[in-house]
């Protein structure tokens, strides 16, 4: 823990829009100093959900984007992967009739699983979507479409939260997607600092959004100090913000 200030700096990696600004405002509201620092940006490909009789988002983005293109879902049911999602889908006007009890994909597979043997499902999420809602449906026996609704590239200007890292400069961070975390250490190797970010990651408080997220965390290496119970930025954040508290990740 570096103890250079009042308050802990945490740094925060999503994207460029209200949902970094209010993930500053939120750990502001706990407590911490924010280090913003956007790893993901969306570039839509214009695509629109298929029709069927079953359309899964995953993403509050998803349905943002398929929104403003004009579609509807007309006669399908909807599933949403957790509240965020379902909350921009009826804000949209649309009725959502499945949120599983795990805002995770395994969680959407448990959820639908025992209604779509012989259904067309409709995928539609981002380019870095899990394989485990894909073929977690098809073994139920689903007929299912993946669409491509965006793409989420690495910002060029995104690695300072590496270098603070590096210099020992954070006390805590919190990925909240697997993508999260190779950006950010790809970022590191290219600004030529990635053994001392390992490090610095190795005197902070890990905290990663869910469980896939903390797979590919420790995969990369890196040890995961948090996982809260619900898979949301306010969870995640509290739980970090706990963690700081109890003087988790403190090597001093």
């Amino acid at each position: 823990m570096s103890g250079r200030a009042d308050r802990p700096r945490v740094a925060v990696f999503r994207p460029d829009d209200e949902r970094i600004e209010s993930a500053v405002e939120l750990l502001r509201e706990l407590g911490t100093e924010p280090v913003p620092d956007p790893m993901l940006e969306v570039e839509p490909t214009g695509a629109v959900p298929a029709d069927a009789p079953l359309v899964v988002l995953t993403s509050k983005t998803g349905v943002e984007l398929a929104a403003e293109a004009g579609w509807e879902p007309g006669d399908a049911d909807l599933a949403a992967i957790g509240p965020a999602t379902a909350a921009a889908a009826r804000e949209a006007g649309w009725t959502v009739d499945v949120v599983p009890e795990e805002y995770t994909s395994a969680g959407l597979v448990a959820a639908l699983e025992a209604r779509v043997a012989g259904e067309r499902v409709v995928v539609a999420r981002s380019d870095h979507g899990s394989d485990v809602l894909l073929d977690g449906l098809r073994e139920a026996g689903a007929d299912v479409t993946e669409t491509v609704l965006y793409r989420l590239a690495r910002p060029a200007d995104a690695g300072d939260s590496a270098e603070a890292a590096a210099a020992g400069d954070l006390d805590a961070v919190a990925f909240t997607s697997s993508l999260t975390v190779d950006n950010f250490l790809a970022a590191a190797t290219d600004r030529g600092v990635d053994e001392a970010a390992r490090a610095g990651l190795a005197d902070a408080v890990v905290g990663v959004i869910g469980p896939p997220t903390a797979e590919t965390a420790r995969d990369r290496g890196l040890r995961v100090d948090v996982v809260p119970d619900e898979a949301s930025f306010e969870a995640l954040a509290t739980a970090v913000v706990d963690a700081l508290d109890e003087g988790v990740g403190r090597r001093d």
